[in-house]
């Protein structure tokens, strides 16, 4: 074969996979996974917090409002709650972060949420650093990253209207000239909130983040004008970069949960503990981390059990990220973690940690089995709500980019 027929084909392999990357969103399901899961854990966190909300973070939290004024001053970081110090603002703070959580988890209007939802996760969570974990930790980020990607085009309500859209447009009806009113109202009001504390200077000292805001605000303007015309060249502009935002942001996803399991794996392998294998028997026997203490003593009792799972655990968070390219095995890890997490939560009693790293790990799983758990929970939906529930066909152009898990060269995706 020619070296002139190789360029051709490496070439034309670089062109579809550029186009592939700029025309399309990738990972559809597993990021409304990640949206779904995140939101729904931290609307479950502050739910259950709710009659403890003031000692945490408001008025009567130990780490008063004028301690955390002064280290914010320092390390220069968001929080809505240093706004004021008023009982009736904190209020209004948590409920915007309760009520944000919910709807991105339904997804309604879910750029505009994901960026209430992280005001409120960075604005509780830097009001009092002492109180969070590894989970906030992980929350903490995923927040900012789910406000860069396109995590509603499935599972969302967004994505049902866009449907309902599309057919009204296919039976030759006119689109409204304004559309959705709840949109352009909340983009105005949430101009109104970004233009008055920038100008109080209330978003924190660093620069990425009144510029990442205000990047949002302007790019949800232009997409609703240039919306008005979806064939325009304007319109591909605008898509392409939010596919490229979105795409690069769910490499940094998979990138960042490789961190997290390579680095608590290897510094687990440093520690006597987890050597001997004994390292699990110490936080069953704490009074703290046994909600079940019957349970907890007879796995501690079993030496074997504890050997297994201590090493075990070590083991498939140092292997996990050799093994994204190779299917199968990444699979198997996967739930691995994943019934490592649930256990955590069972037995340490640590369920929004589980939660949140579950809710991480969902960005690799396979395209097809979430299509299928889709269908699935729709069956079972209109079973239990006959005659309201219409399982639509699957639509030619999406689910078919979507669902093939090997490329022509033998390879696979990441997330597939």
């Amino acid at each position: 074969m020619s070296t002139a027929v190789l360029d051709r084909r490496a070439d034309h392999k670089v062109a579809r996979g550029i186009q592939r990357i700029t025309s399309t969103p990738l990972g559809r399901y597993q990021s409304a996974v990640i949206r779904i899961g995140f939101s729904a854990t931290y609307l479950f966190f502050l739910l259950r917090e709710l009659p403890h909300r003031h000692e945490m973070y408001g008025p009567d939290a130990p780490w008063r409002w004028d301690m955390a004024q002064q280290l914010i001053s320092n390390n220069q970081s968001f929080t809505a709650l240093m706004w004021s110090d008023s009982t009736v603002w904190f209020e209004i703070v948590y409920a915007v972060a309760l009520v944000s959580a919910a709807l991105l988890m339904v997804g309604w209007h879910t750029r505009a949420m994901s960026v209430l939802f992280m005001a409120g996760v960075l604005s509780l969570q830097n009001r009092s650093i002492f109180m969070g974990d590894g989970g906030d930790n992980v929350i903490h980020i995923m927040a900012i990253y789910l406000v860069l990607t396109r995590c509603g085009r499935v599972w969302s309500l967004d994505a049902r209207r866009a449907a309902r859209q599309e057919r009204a447009e296919a039976d030759g009806q006119r689109r409204p000239v304004w559309g959705n009113v709840a949109g352009p109202v909340l983009w105005v009001v949430l101009g109104v909130v970004l233009i008055v504390a920038s100008v109080t200077d209330g978003l924190g000292g660093t620069w990425w983040l009144p510029t990442l805001l205000w990047f949002l605000w302007v790019g949800e303007g232009a997409w609703w004008a240039v919306n008005r015309a979806p064939r325009s060249q304007s319109r591909i502009l605008l898509d392409v970069v939010a596919n490229l935002a979105h795409n690069a942001t769910l490499v940094v996803i998979m990138a960042e949960v490789c961190l997290i399991y390579a680095t608590a794996g290897w510094y687990k392998i440093q520690g006597s503990r987890w050597q001997d294998g004994t390292a699990l028997y110490y936080p069953l026997k704490l009074d703290y981390f046994t909600p079940w203490p019957g349970l907890s003593d007879i796995l501690a009792s079993n030496g074997v059990m504890v050997m297994v799972l201590t090493y075990g655990t070590v083991i498939v968070q140092v292997a996990f990220p050799f093994t994204l390219f190779n299917r199968r095995v990444k699979n198997v890890l996967l739930v691995a973690m994943m019934l490592e997490h649930a256990g955590i939560a069972l037995l340490l009693g640590l369920p929004f940690f589980s939660m949140a790293m579950i809710a991480a790990d969902s960005v690799f799983l396979p395209t097809v089995f979430l299509v299928w758990l889709g269908g699935r929970v729709t069956l079972a939906r209109g079973q239990l709500f006959p005659g309201r529930i219409k399982v639509p066909g699957p639509r030619r152009g999406e689910d078919d980019e979507e669902a093939p898990q090997h490329s022509d060269d033998g390879g696979h995706t990441l997330v597939g």
